[in-house]
C-alpha cells in the first residue's frame, strides 16, 4: 500500500494479524502517529517499510522480537530520542536497515569485544544519514558483504578507515557532509572493484585525488581540500566533480579517455565539474571537440589560458559550457553551433576578443548567454542579426549578459523584439541535468541589485538583460516593453540618450532597474509607479528634470538612486522643487491686487499734480519776464514725476 494517499494512524487491528509477513506503507506523507510496542507481535514479519511518512516518537524496542525481519525501512520520518545500535544485534536475518533522516541520535554500547561486533547480522545495505553519529559504528568493520553504505550528514571526523578497502563488493558509498580529513592508507581505491557510486563531498579531506576503480560511474569529491589530480583517469565515469578544492597544475590529457558506460546509463547525467580550483595551462581540446559523451563541462574559476578549440564535433551533446572566470583568450569558435542541445554558455570574465556572435542566435535551446567582462567589440548590426538568425534572435534566451565589453552603436530593435522567452510571463524551465535521483544543478553568477549573486534553484524562473558598461548610444527602443518576464534590466554606464520609455510600465515583473550613468533626459515617467515589484532603482547621473513622482513606490528609494541629475527635485533628494505662481491661486490674487493698487496710486498722484500745476500755469502765462524760469520748472516736473509714474506702472504690469 505504498504511495496510496493514506492518512491518519495505522489501525491497531493490523498489529493483531500475527501471520503478517510484509507491511509496506512507505511514501504516504499524511500517515502519522506513534508505532506501538505491539508491533513486536508480528513475529513472522520479514518486511517493515514505513519510510517517507510522518511517524514520530521513540523507536519501538519490541522490534527486537521480529527475529524473521530482513528489511527495516524507517527513513524520513520524525522518530526521536537515542537509539542504541546494540538492539539490532538480535535481528540476525536483517539485511537492509534504513534509519536515515529522522531526529534520532544513534550510539553504540561500550566495552564490547570483537566477538560481539562480529555477531551482528551481515547487512547488504545500511543507511544512517542524519543520525548524529560521531564515529563509524564499530560493527561495520566486521561486515563482509555490504553493497551500500550511507553515513552522510553526520558528525564523523578523522580518517576514512582501512577496512573500507576490503569491501570489494560495495556498490554505493556516501560519506558526504561530515568532518573527515583523510583517506587512510594510499590514495588508491582501485581495490573497491564493484564500486559504482562514490560521494565524499563537503568534508575536509586533503591530499591527492585517489585513484578510482575501472567501472565507477558517479564520483563527487567537491568541497574538500584535494590539491592534485591523478595522472590517470578511468574512462567509465559519467559524473565527476572535484569542484571547490585546491587543485593545482594542468588538467591531465587522460581525462579525454571517457567512454559511455552502460551501467545506469540513462539515469546519471554526464558531467565534468572542476570549477573553483587553481588549475592552469590550456584546457585539453578534447573536452570541447569530443563532447559526444558529456552534457556538462564546468571549469569556472580557475586560471586556464589559451584559446578555445576550433573544431567542435557535430556530435556535441553538451547542454552546459561554463568556462567563466579564467584567462581564456582568442576568438569564439563558430563550431559552437554544432552543440545544438546547448542551454547554458557562460564565458564571462575572460580575455576573449571578437565581435558579437550573432550566429549563436540559431541555437534553439540556448537559455543563458553570459559574455560579461571580455574584450568583445563592435556593433550589433540589425540587418545581419535578421539574416544570420533567420529572423529569430535568441528565441529561448532567459538571461543575456553582455556587460563590461566594448560594444557601441545603437541597440537594434531586434534585441527586444525577438527575445521571445522574455516576453512570456508563464515561460519557466528547469536547469537541472539528470533525473530526480541523480542530477546536476546548474548555476550562474548574475549582477543582482548591484551585487554579484549565484543563482541556482531560482534560475528556472529568473530573467535578466544586462548591457551595462559598454558604449551603446541612441535612444532606448520602446520595444523593450515587450519583455514582460524581465526581473533585472541593466543599461547603465552607456551613452544612451532620449527619455525613459513609457513602455517600462509593461514590465510588471521587474525587480531591478539600472539606467544610471547615461545621457537620458526629460522627466521620470509617472508610469514607473505601476512597477509594484521594483525593489532596486538607479537613475543617477543622467540629465533628468522635474519632480520625482511622489508616490511610495519611487520616493522610498535612497537618495543615491537620483544623484547627478542637477535639474531633478523632490523627495528623497534634498533639493525641493520651486513653487510656481500658476500653481498658487492666492499668490496670483495678491500679486494682481498689489499691481492694481500701484497703478491707481500712480494715476491719483499724476492727476493731483496735474490740477495743481495747471493753476500755476495760468498765473505765470501772463508773467512774461519770468518765462525762462517757467520752462525750467516744467522740465523738472517731467523728469522727476512723470517718469516715476511710467516706471512704476510698468513694474506693476510686469508682475502680473
Amino acid at each position: 500500500m505504498a504511495d496510496c494517499g493514506l492518512r491518519g494512524n495505522i489501525p491497531d487491528e493490523i498489529f493483531h494479524h500475527t501471520n503478517l509477513t510484509d507491511l509496506e506503507l512507505s511514501d504516504n506523507p499524511m500517515l502519522s502517529g506513534q508505532l506501538p510496542e505491539s508491533i513486536g507481535n508480528l513475529q513472522y514479519l520479514s518486511l517493515l517499510a514505513l519510510s517517507n511518512c510522518s511517524f514520530y516518537g521513540d523507536f519501538p524496542r519490541s522490534i527486537i522480537n521480529l527475529t524473521r525481519l530482513e528489511d527495516l525501512e524507517l527513513g524520513s520520518n520524525y522518530f526521536n530520542g537515542t537509539l542504541n545500535l546494540d538492539i539490532i544485534q538480535h535481528n540476525q536475518k536483517l539485511a537492509v536497515l534504513d534509519l536515515s533522516n529522522n531526529n534520532l541520535s544513534i550510539v553504540e554500547g561500550k566495552n564490547h569485544n570483537s566477538l560481539f561486533y562480529a555477531s551482528f547480522p551481515q547487512f547488504y545495505y545500511i543507511s544512517m544519514a542524519s543520525c548524529n553519529l560521531k564515529k563509524f559504528p564499530s560493527f561495520l568493520s566486521y561486515q563482509k558483504q555490504i553493497g551500500g553504505l550511507n553515513l552522510s550528514n553526520n558528525q564523523i571526523d578523522g580518517v576514512i578507515p582501512n577496512w573500507l578497502h576490503s569491501q570489494t563488493g560495495i556498490v554505493f558509498l556516501d560519506l558526504s557532509h561530515n568532518f573527515l580529513t583523510k583517506i587512510e592508507g594510499d590514495a588508491d581505491l582501485t581495490s573497491l572493484s564493484g564500486l559504482k557510486f562514490l560521494d565524499i563531498h563537503s568534508n575536509r579531506i586533503s591530499g591527492p585525488v585517489p585513484l578510482l576503480p575501472q567501472g565507477i560511474v558517479y564520483v563527487d569529491f567537491s568541497s574538500n581540500h584535494f590539491f592534485s589530480l591523478p595522472t590517470y583517469f578511468v574512462s567509465s565515469y559519467r559524473y565527476l566533480s572535484v569542484s571547490n578544492n585546491g587543485l593545482k597544475g594542468e588538467i591531465p590529457l587522460s581525462i579525454c579517455n571517457q567512454t559511455s558506460p552502460e551501467f545506469y546509463g540513462s539515469s546519471i547525467p554526464q558531467v565534468l565539474d572542476l570549477s573553483y580550483n587553481n588549475l592552469s595551462g590550456r584546457m585539453p581540446p578534447c573536452l570541447l571537440e569530443d563532447a559526444e559523451f558529456r552534457e556538462v563541462l564546468n571549469l569556472r574559476g580557475n586560471k586556464l589560458s589559451g584559446s578555445l578549440p576550433l573544431n567542435i564535433s557535430q556530435r556535441c551533446k553538451l547542454r552546459t559550457i561554463d568556462l567563466s572566470e579564467n584567462k581564456i583568450n582568442g576568438s569564439l569558435p563558430q563550431s559552437l553551433v554544432n552543440c545544438n542541445t546547448l542551454e547554458i554558455l557562460d564565458l564571462g570574465n575572460n580575455q576573449i576578443v571578437d565581435r558579437f556572435p550573432i550566429w549563436l542566435g540559431n541555437l534553439e535551446n540556448l537559455r543563458v548567454l553570459v559574455l560579461r567582462s571580455n574584450q568583445l567589440y563592435g556593433t550589433i548590426p540589425n540587418r545581419e542579426a535578421k539574416t544570420k538568425t533567420n529572423n529569430s534572435f535568441f528565441p529561448t534566451i532567459k538571461v543575456l549578459d553582455l556587460s563590461s565589453n566594448h560594444f557601441r552603436g545603437i541597440i537594434p530593435k531586434i534585441v527586444f523584439q525577438n527575445l521571445k522567452a522574455m516576453v512570456s510571463t508563464s515561460n519557466s524551465t528547469t536547469f537541472k541535468v539528470g533525473d530526480s535521483a541523480y542530477y546536476y544543478q546548474n548555476s550562474i553568477t548574475v549582477i543582482w541589485k548591484g551585487l554579484e549573486m549565484e543563482m541556482k534553484e531560482t534560475l528556472s524562473i529568473f530573467s535578466s538583460l544586462d548591457l551595462s558598461k559598454n558604449s551603446f548610444s541612441g535612444e532606448i527602443p520602446e520595444e523593450i516593453g515587450q519583455l514582460k518576464s524581465l526581473d533585472v534590466l541593466n543599461l547603465s554606464h552607456n551613452a544612451l540618450t532620449g527619455s525613459i520609455p513609457l513602455e517600462f510600465a509593461k514590465l510588471q515583473q521587474l525587480q531591478s532597474l539600472d539606467l544610471s550613468c547615461n545621457k537620458l533626459s526629460g522627466p521620470i515617467p509617472q508610469e514607473l509607479t505601476s512597477l509594484h515589484f521594483l525593489s532596486a532603482l538607479n537613475l543617477s547621473f543622467n540629465n533628468l528634470v522635474g519632480e520625482i513622482p511622489q508616490v511610495p513606490q519611487l520616493s522610498t528609494f535612497p537618495n543615491a538612486s537620483y544623484l547627478g541629475n542637477p535639474r531633478l527635485c523632490g523627495s528623497p533628494l534634498s533639493v525641493q522643487c520651486a513653487t510656481t505662481p500658476s500653481n498658487d491661486g492666492s499668490n496670483k490674487s495678491l500679486s494682481s491686487k498689489s499691481s492694481t493698487d500701484i497703478i491707481e496710486l500712480s494715476v491719483s498722484i499724476g492727476l493731483g499734480l496735474g490740477v495743481g500745476f495747471a493753476s500755476v500755469i495760468w498765473v505765470l502765462i501772463s508773467w512774461e519776464n519770468e518765462r525762462e524760469w517757467f520752462n525750467f520748472i516744467v522740465d523738472m516736473f517731467y523728469f522727476q514725476h512723470i517718469m516715476w509714474i511710467v516706471l512704476h506702472s510698468r513694474l506693476a504690469i510686469g508682475r502680473e
